[in-house]
């Protein structure tokens, strides 16, 4: 294709039954870097026939596979998107275009559910929780720390993003705060995941984010500007 104006990551472990649909949503200019994080099925052979551009990383979790997508990246504009078509890639716009247009330096979907089953009670419960702590840890207001968003590639490379699990998307966040970036939300449809879940869809991956977040979150009380 031709050079992309924005690269979306997805991380993906076993997700060859939405990668067709998924891949098919994404808008003129932006090139899909699937990540395979250990798939055991075919997950990494369909990206490929749909035109990705695969990354292999071994090593699980999040934020393994979220950095592995970032450092393929080479759009000036980085987008993530869960693989598993809870999501639309068509939606990609109402987090990308704020960026592109200098408005926003970090835009956050905010996750609606279309269905009652879309987002597990469990999920919800926990969310509504880590918002609670992050707006006492920072003062500033979110809702979700939904998977879709979008910022500048080079900007996100600059916050040296550490975490390699489940807290990936909080210090994407709370590193951004930290350095001064105007972060918005928008409201981005949220409908029931092909297959199941590796984490809010189980009370055990569940229990694993939120102790990751909390984690970060205390550290961002103790010492904001110190946070890795």
């Amino acid at each position: 294709m031709p050079t992309p104006i924005v690269d979306v990551v997805f991380p993906c472990l076993n997700e060859e039954g939405a990668l067709p649909w998924v891949l098919s949503r994404l808008p003129e200019g932006y090139r899909a870097i699937v990540v395979d994080n250990g798939s055991t099925d075919r997950s990494a052979e369909v990206a490929l026939e749909h035109g990705a551009l695969v990354v292999t990383e071994p090593i699980r979790g999040f934020g393994s596979a979220a950095h592995a997508g970032l450092t393929a990246a080479t759009a000036p504009i980085v987008a993530f998107c869960d693989a598993d078509a809870s999501m639309d890639p068509a939606d990609l716009p109402k987090v990308v275009d704020p960026v592109r247009a200098g408005t926003s330096d970090l835009v956050l979907g905010r996750r609606k559910p279309t269905t009652r089953g879309a987002w597990p009670i469990h999920a919800r419960i926990a969310n509504r929780a880590l918002a609670l702590l992050m707006r006492r840890a920072t003062g500033i207001t979110f809702s979700d720390l939904g998977p879709m968003r979008a910022a500048r590639r080079d900007a996100v490379v600059a916050l040296d993003l550490r975490d390699r699990r489940s807290g990936f998307p909080l210090e994407f966040v709370l590193k951004a705060h930290n350095a001064g970036w105007r972060i918005t939300e928008v409201d981005t449809p949220y409908s029931p995941r092909v297959g199941r879940s590796k984490v809010t869809g189980t009370l055990k991956g569940t229990i694993i984010a939120v102790k990751d977040m909390s984690r970060l979150l205390a550290a961002q009380r103790r010492a904001p500007n110190t946070l890795t």
